[in-house]
């Protein structure tokens, strides 16, 4: 009993002691102190680009962050483009391109003196002396001070083809912020290289050799050289430079008019063709820069004044004939917005159809901050108050007089559309 009384107290003590032994050390620490916060100010512009950057890696797993839905100007465009359509389309092969045209010009600005925007034609029917209406430097709106943009406009790209029956007539309208489009002065044509999303816009260029270019678009589309078309204008100081497709080994595709359309197909999905090449209208440029840079594509210019007078006018106001315009030369920035409605049957659109008691059109519309792409199919109702239904020769003091062009008696009354 004693032994076992002795090994419990000695057990004991050994397990005190190996408490004790194993019993961490107290150390004295030291508080940290914090620092004084340092406040960092960023720019707007940093700032910016740092809640861009967090959006897109968001939108990468998540898709469109529509937490803040801004206006998108081109859905209230494309009515101002399908209006100009409907009118055009009414003298489509009539023989009269100028009537055509009158129409289309006519109801475009009707109808764009509704859309809440301070606007100012940068790219027009001509200047103040030529053009009674939609000419450059002329304010467009309905009053309102925001937002200032430029307005640059076809009401009918394709008049020959619309007045001759001829397919590919589109109307269109491209708006950026105020400042962005270039403005080709005297200059009204110039060399155009355009070409879609797939191709680095930094392999081909106007100062290299046309198989040069052919070579890298081919190879950009993984397709041989013998499969790749190029569209141009189809006139005859493009004989060397059909000569010279021919010699690369490419296919072309000749158009009499309508490179506005032609353009912007390079960059649509499914196209027919693959490069636009040639000489063109610098205003068509111009608006055709827009659409492709919502869509993605690209295209280059550079200045060709037809006569040595349009020469010396372009120096003197301070041109580089030699500059090749790259995108961002042509418009400027990201807030650009573009619509286009079919005239006539195209590759690009559908031509306007008309049915008892209405028609249908179908549009392109475009936004280059977001990068959408929509293509919209719209039935009109002519029974039907709308802004298609604007009379253009009411006055021009604001007012308007709403048509009823619904059939009340006679063949088409109270036929159902076919929508």
């Amino acid at each position: 009993m004693a032994l076992a009384g002795s090994a419990k107290m000695h057990s004991v003590k050994v397990s005190q002691r190996s408490s004790r032994a194993l019993a961490p050390h107290r150390v004295a620490t030291v508080r940290n102190v914090p620092a004084p916060m340092r406040v960092v100010q960023k720019s707007q512009d940093e700032l910016a680009a740092a809640i861009n950057m967090m959006r897109d890696s968001k939108a990468q797993d998540e898709g469109p962050d529509y937490t803040v839905v801004q206006r998108n100007l081109a859905l209230e465009l494309v009515r101002v483009t399908e209006a100009a359509a409907l009118a055009a389309g009414k003298w489509f092969g009539k023989g009269d391109k100028n009537a055509a045209d009158q129409a289309a010009v006519d109801m475009m600005r009707k109808v764009l003196n509704s859309v809440a925007m301070d606007g100012v034609v940068v790219i027009g029917e001509g200047e103040k002396d030529e053009a009674p209406m939609l000419y450059c430097g002329e304010r467009i709106g309905d009053g309102s001070l925001f937002p200032k943009v430029d307005i640059a406009v076809d009401p009918l790209d394709g008049t020959t083809l619309t007045a001759q029956g001829r397919s590919g007539a589109i109307s269109v309208i491209a708006v950026a912020e105020r400042g962005a489009l270039f403005d080709p002065g005297p200059c009204m044509y110039m060399e155009k290289l355009a070409v879609g999303p797939q191709v680095d816009p930094e392999s081909v260029s106007l100062d290299y050799s046309v198989r040069h270019n052919i070579k890298w678009v081919a190879r950009a589309l993984d397709k041989p050289v013998s499969d790749v078309t190029v569209l141009m204008l189809d006139r005859p100081r493009h004989a060397d430079l059909i000569r010279q497709c021919r010699d690369a080994g490419a296919r072309i595709r000749l158009i009499s008019d309508g490179d506005v359309a032609g353009a912007i197909e390079v960059a649509k999905a499914g196209s027919p063709v693959d490069m636009m090449m040639g000489i063109g209208g610098t205003p068509e440029g111009v608006i055709a820069a827009c659409a492709l840079k919502c869509m993605g594509g690209t295209i280059q210019g550079r200045l060709w004044p037809r006569t040595e007078d349009e020469r010396k006018q372009a120096i003197e106001r301070g041109y580089d004939l030699d500059k090749i315009l790259h995108l961002d030369d042509l418009v400027k920035g990201d807030d650009v917005f573009f619509a286009a409605t079919g005239v006539s049957d195209g590759d690009l659109l559908k031509g306007v159809r008309y049915h008892s008691g209405g028609a249908s059109t179908n549009s392109m519309v475009l936004r280059c901050k977001s990068g959408t792409v929509r293509f919209v199919e719209t039935f009109h109702k002519w029974a039907k108050p709308s802004v298609t239904n604007i009379d253009p020769n009411d006055s021009d003091d604001g007012s308007t007089t709403i048509r009823n062009m619904g059939a009340t008696s006679g063949r088409g009354a109270g036929q159902r559309p076919p929508w």
